[in-house]
């Protein structure tokens, strides 16, 4: 990577930090921390001078922050600004992603390999449709399973198998989700948190880009910084040959392959899913 591209990344990781610190700021009111009300606000939140204030750091240097300059905040700076900005667990991380402090690991870049090993486990899930994320959330590997389940990820090339890019742009995928709105809002979420490592990156702007331009939806959240951790949880499908089924869902990071993750979809007793699975695994199998 040349200096100049090294350079652009560092710039968009700042605005992005600023961004998040912004949009947080205004989240809250002068009540919900213990600040009078004051005269009338032409903005939403706090001001930047009340932040400051309750972190203990300068009204400017923290401007500063927020407008994305050339400043590093060190780890108790960065605790104290979470705790002014009342962060939950996720959105600190995410704090702290953005600013480099977690780790030194440099994020992987280029082709992504998924191993035999992996490979062969997924074979084994017959009754369990799965797939393997990568770290932009493209499709790397999947199971018959998940063909009955979710259609032939191997006819989908370049962006339309990212899994994103599905649940905004696919009409046929958004149908198949009953629950679509929730769905899409807490991907879009994990999705943002799981891509702090890799702001400013050319693949992940790209990405983002065309789903602001190709989606409503997605241009009205991206804006609202929301992150989460990565769930397990339950998701309902409404398949057009096997009807309403219901999964149990889980991710699992590849321990080998820190941008990895494994997601494996457990049919539920409810809505009779488990025969209506086995149904669809044996039509597969025929046709």
């Amino acid at each position: 990577m040349t200096i100049n591209q090294n350079q652009t990344i560092l710039e968009a990781r700042r605005r992005e930090f600023g961004a998040f610190l912004r949009s947080r700021r205004e989240k809250l009111t002068p009540a919900s921390v213990g600040l009078p009300e004051g005269f009338r606000r032409r903005t939403p939140g706090l001001r930047r001078e009340e932040v400051a204030l309750l972190a203990g750091v300068g009204a400017t240097w923290y401007t500063w922050l927020e407008q994305g300059r050339d400043v590093r905040a060190s780890a108790e700076v960065l605790s104290a600004l979470a705790d002014a900005l009342r962060l939950d667990p996720a959105e600190r991380r995410h704090l702290f992603t953005l600013s480099d402090r977690p780790s030194t690991e440099i994020p992987s870049r280029g082709p992504e390999e998924v191993p035999e090993s992996l490979r062969r486990m997924l074979a084994s899930l017959t009754g369990q449709p799965a797939y393997v994320l990568g770290r932009r959330w493209d499709v790397l590997a999947w199971n018959s399973a998940a063909v009955a389940l979710f259609g032939d990820y191997g006819l989908l090339q370049g962006d339309a198998r990212n899994t994103v890019h599905r649940v905004f742009t696919d009409p046929a995928h958004r149908e198949l989700l009953v629950d679509w709105e929730i769905v899409a809002a807490n991907s879009l979420a994990m999705f943002r948190a799981d891509s702090a490592r890799y702001a400013g990156d050319p693949d992940f702007e790209r990405l983002i880009a065309t789903l602001t331009q190709a989606s409503p939806e997605f241009r009205a959240w991206w804006p609202r910084q929301e992150v989460l951790r990565p769930l397990a949880g339950y998701k309902r499908l409404r398949h057009p040959q096997g009807g309403l089924m219901t999964f149990e869902y889980t991710a699992l990071a590849v321990i080998d392959r820190p941008d990895m993750k494994l997601v494996v979809y457990t049919p539920l007793e409810e809505d009779g899913t488990g025969e209506k699975l086995k149904a669809l695994l044996s039509q597969s199998a025929k046709s």
